[in-house]
């Protein structure tokens, strides 16, 4: 069944083969995400995820497929065009800049949205500027003078969403949005994302951590072997618990 126009997906990953080389890593994956929508990206590690993440910002060039953003063809697009479509990723290790400070990092990100952006995020028109993503993350503002090689790993991944937001993107990937934080510094990440929810960009979240995606995400995608295997909606996912043992081992 096709959407109305007014939902019409935001990204579309039709047929999409890709990999390294020679070595195979995506199968014909379809995916898609709507305006405003949170979808939870799942599987063990080494089915496929970190790859489409990167196929779909143009880190690495896909065999074959299609990947639509609105309806513009990105299948390809140089990352930082993709990126100046309204796509911004927290990268899995983070990457934040160890000679920049908090401030530096987000002044130098700092990107007003399209003009032909609806006001999607939290304040409306004004959109996410250093001083407001300074309020939402409180323990970066304690430490907004300190540089990237100076911060805790849980503060480095605070920075590095508040660095993708204040681009203020229509599209936000968080890859392994938790992955070896501490329990306090986990919740305070899942703090920030229920928050988005509703106010912010769409989101494409990777995390094994499914018993809290499954609080905020609309929808999930799992991925086995470079196949998708299973979507639906977070309360079927709940429901299922024969899911999480075969698919993604919990």
């Amino acid at each position: 069944m096709s959407l109305p126009d007014s939902h019409q997906p935001l990204l579309r990953v039709q047929g999409l083969c890709s990999g390294y080389g020679l070595s195979q890593v995506l199968f014909d994956v379809d995916l898609q995400i709507g305006p405003g929508e949170i979808v939870g990206l799942l599987g063990r590690n080494g089915m496929g995820k970190t790859t489409l993440v990167r196929s779909v910002m143009g880190l690495i060039k896909p065999i074959r497929g299609q990947i639509l953003f609105g309806e513009l063809p990105i299948t390809g697009m140089a990352p930082h065009r993709v990126a100046r479509q309204g796509v911004a990723l927290v990268p899995e290790g983070r990457q934040v800049f160890a000679n920049l400070s908090v401030v530096e990092h987000l002044s130098a990100f700092w990107r007003a949205g399209a003009k032909s952006t609806e006001a999607a995020t939290e304040g409306a028109a004004q959109g996410w500027t250093p001083d407001r993503l300074l309020a939402l993350f409180p323990r970066l503002a304690e430490r907004r003078a300190h540089l990237g090689n100076q911060l805790s790993g849980g503060e480095q991944q605070m920075l590095a969403i508040a660095r993708a937001l204040v681009t203020n993107p229509k599209l936000l990937i968080l890859d392994e949005a938790t992955e070896g934080l501490a329990p306090l510094v986990r919740e305070e990440v899942w703090r920030v994302l229920s928050a988005l929810r509703g106010n912010g960009p769409a989101m494409l979240v990777i995390d094994k951590y499914v018993h809290r995606l499954i609080d905020i995400a609309d929808r999930h995608v799992i991925i086995e072997k470079g196949r998708v295997v299973w979507t639906g909606s977070s309360g079927q996912l709940n429901a299922d618990r024969g899911l999480w043992s075969r698919h993604l081992g919990l």
